[in-house]
């Protein structure tokens, strides 16, 4: 067994200094805390389900959390859901599966307890899960059967960010970010004595039940006090078809007739009735709960807050059919190997987490605000075969940001910072293919705006200093990395605006990357890193414009980014532990593609609207040898009608998914799906907009659809018809 060797002074050190930031800031912050006893309390926001007043992406109306940069065009793919849109959208409880109807989102769907968002092809270690602008520091990254520790019904909202967002959330977000924001730090005084939202849902195709609830309460003129907590239950999915795609089907049908002329009755009709599967996923059922407690100390324009919470989940890990879960060494009994194929798998996992927030008012100077975000993580996963235990991994880490707001008086607005991580991650048992390791990095970075008529310049830079650790190995490597933007926006034509912008972005190689050595069940793959990979780097350019024109509005961009040294697995040839061998290699690689969404009222009389919403998404990926990236989604189209009432909603679309064939040597190709989908909003109060009454039905017509994005793609298919109603609640 390896010692596990810590290293949390640095973290410790870092910690520190944040909040020495804050208690050098507190003349400012004392001063407004005098004028607050006479200011009025800010409301709480009530979400508005209204879609007459609904807030969208037109032209200056981009909300995104960076700091003093409400209109940053730099990151020209950014959307917005609001608790609404999470609602309507929410089926398996995983943060991945509920953005993919967004222009240029797809999901690893790994299985309905793991889905993590892909991002214009990028995934794993090339896309950020963020809350509230730091890490969520669990070990999503690391592998796609790992779930990510976020629940989207206690959350406010999310933020999506495609494209190289490093500059705002560091290297790991060289395809994008998912900021996900929610209410356990207050920063508002509620309107009334105490605030409560509610939710609560079930549905057919999984058996789910689900609730959750969110209280702020304020005491005196000053304080809020926060909790929250959700629960969801699901069983296995149901689904359209068979289990098992047709190539599998194929597959394990050959093996059996090969077992049987070999004189292995049983282990034939074992592989028949694998490829006979359908209707249902084995062993995809999940349990999740979460509570979270947490304050907020409103001081005129200044605030500061703090949380603890728990996450808890457990969920099943469904297996290739006719691949046992091996991880013995070479040589052993066949017996035994097959004894451990019959084994069920799942994942427990738990985390506990702190954060600390502030928000201070440095008064009209050349600095506006300063802002603090600290976040730290214990955090445990837990392989189960059966009833043993499998693997485990830890993982503790802690982030912290502080930037300065410079005064949106002048010509020139932005901020800069400074960032600090640090990851102490270990793993042991049978399939701890990973050795454990230590990451530190340190950024600073700025962003700023110039121009105030039709022409704005925008640019963005940030260093970062990455040293990454295997201590039982006795390697340690360091990076330097510089990631930089430059755009410019025109806002000649009334409520247009059009842009470019041109970005260098660098990432540093994550752990994983560098040190895996073992089995990886979940990607059937026996997994090498190598310890000299270099940092990878993109250029990237795009091309934009959105508005409004009329009622309706649009978003159209282009994009292209070109890679050099880009981090991929490939497959040897070899066979290690009955798996195939894949190493970690590098070569340029080319990413382009569109994404576009249109929404427009065709009839809008002000008591009824007919709105059409009409999105695409497009990405074409290929290696410098002009082999194709692997998992790389394929051309989607959305096409919506909703008609809008003040009492109700009802939405009809079609999302269809071409093939998919363009792929690499150890892929499958994918069959194009269409998925049909149908709900009903009501809003039963007229004083209260904020009660949702939904009925819906995704998959009218039970499509065995696949993502290709997936690993799991060739038997795991998407959920099948399923009947969903839910209840929002906010008071």
């Amino acid at each position: 067994m390896t010692t596990r060797k810590t290293r949390l002074a640095p973290s410790h050190f870092a910690l520190a200094a944040v909040l020495a930031l804050s208690i050098t800031s507190s003349p400012a912050f004392a001063d407004e805390a005098a004028e607050a006893q006479d200011q009025p309390a800010n409301g709480e926001p009530q979400v508005d389900d209204d879609l007459h007043n609904r807030q969208t992406e037109g032209p200056g109306n981009i909300i995104v959390s960076a700091s003093g940069l409400r209109e940053l065009d730099v990151l020209a793919g950014t959307t917005v859901l609001e608790a609404r849109d999470i609602q309507r959208d929410i089926v398996t409880g995983q943060i991945g599966d509920l953005l993919t109807k967004i222009p240029g989102v797809s999901s690893t769907s790994f299985a309905p307890g793991a889905s993590r968002p892909v991002l214009r092809g990028q995934q794993g270690e090339r896309v950020r899960v963020l809350i509230d602008g730091v890490g969520t520091a669990d070990v999503s990254n690391t592998s796609v059967d790992h779930a990510t520790t976020i629940d989207p019904i206690t959350v406010e909202r999310i933020e999506v960010l495609r494209g190289p967002a490093a500059l705002l959330y560091g290297s790991q977000a060289i395809g994008g970010a998912v900021n996900v924001i929610d209410k356990r730090i207050p920063t508002r005084m509620p309107d009334e004595a105490f605030h409560l939202d509610a939710f609560g849902g079930v549905d057919s195709a999984t058996n789910m039940r689900t609730g959750a609830a969110s209280l702020d309460v304020g005491v005196g003129s000053n304080l809020v006090l926060h909790v929250d907590g959700s629960w969801r239950e699901s069983g296995d999915i149901d689904i359209g078809g068979f289990q098992v795609s047709d190539a599998l089907r194929a597959d394990l049908l050959a093996d059996a007739a090969e077992e049987e002329e070999e004189g292995e009755f049983e282990e034939a009709e074992e592989l028949r009735e694998a490829a006979g599967q359908r209707g249902t996923v084995p062993n995809t059922g999940a349990e999740s709960w979460t509570v979270n407690a947490g304050f907020g100390l409103i001081l005129g324009e200044s605030t500061f807050g703090a949380s603890l919470g728990y996450y808890d989940s457990s969920y099943g890990v469904p297996t290739r059919p006719g691949a046992g879960h091996h991880h013995g060494e070479e040589g052993e009994e066949e017996e035994g190997t097959e004894e451990e194929g019959e084994e069920i798998i799942t994942i427990g996992l738990e985390q506990i987490r702190a954060d600390f927030k502030g928000d201070v008012y440095l008064g009209d100077g050349a600095f506006e605000r300063l802002k603090l975000r600290v976040g730290y993580s214990d955090y445990t996963h837990t392989e189960f075969e059966g009833a043993e235990v499998g693997t485990v991994f830890d993982s503790a880490s802690i982030e912290a940001r502080a930037e300065l707001v410079q005064s949106t008086q002048g010509a020139l607005r932005g901020s800069t910072g400074l960032q600090y991580t640090h990851r102490d991650f270990f793993a042991e048992g049978a399939e701890a293919y990973v050795p454990p390791n230590l990451t530190d990095q340190i950024a600073v970075f700025t962003l700023q705006e110039f121009g105030t008529g039709p022409f704005q310049i925008e640019a963005a830079a940030r260093a970062e200093f990455t040293n990454v650790e295997a201590q039982t190995l006795g390697v340690e490597r360091d990076y330097e990395t510089f990631s930089g933007a430059l755009g410019l926006v025109y806002e000649g034509v009334e409520g247009i605006r059009v842009g470019i912008n041109g970005s260098r972005a660098e990432r540093a190689p994550s752990a994983e990357e560098l040190f895996s050595n073992g089995p990886h069940i979940a990607t059937q793959a026996f997994e090498i890193g190598d310890p000299d990979l270099d940092t990878e780097n993109a250029w990237g350019v795009e091309a934009f414009a959105r508005g409004s024109i009329g009622a309706g509005t649009f978003s159209l961009t282009a994009f292209r980014q070109w890679f050099g040294n880009y981090i991929f697995l490939n497959e040897t040839g070899e066979e290690e532990d009955e798996l195939p061998v894949f190493q970690y290699l590098q070569q340029d690689a080319d990413f382009v593609g569109i994404e576009a969404d249109v929404s427009y009222p065709v009839i809008d009389t002000g008591s009824f609207r007919l709105l059409t919403d009409l999105r695409a998404s497009y990405v074409e990926a290929e290696l410098a040898d002009g082999t194709a990236v692997p998992r790389i989604p394929p051309l989607s189209l959305l096409g919506a009608l909703e008609a809008q009432t003040d009492a109700f909603d009802v939405r009809g679309e079609v999302q269809w998914f071409d093939d998919q064939d363009r792929v690499t040597a150890f892929e499958t190709a994918t069959e194009g799906f269409t998925l049909v989908n149908a709900l009903v909003a009501w809003r039963p109060l007229a004083n209260n907009r904020n009660v949702t009454v939904l009925v819906a039905a995704d998959n009218i017509f039970d499509v065995n659809g696949r993502r290709h994005a997936s690993f799991t793609k060739d038997f795991v298919p998407l959920v099948g018809r399923n009947f969903r109603a839910s209840v929002r609640m906010s008071f």
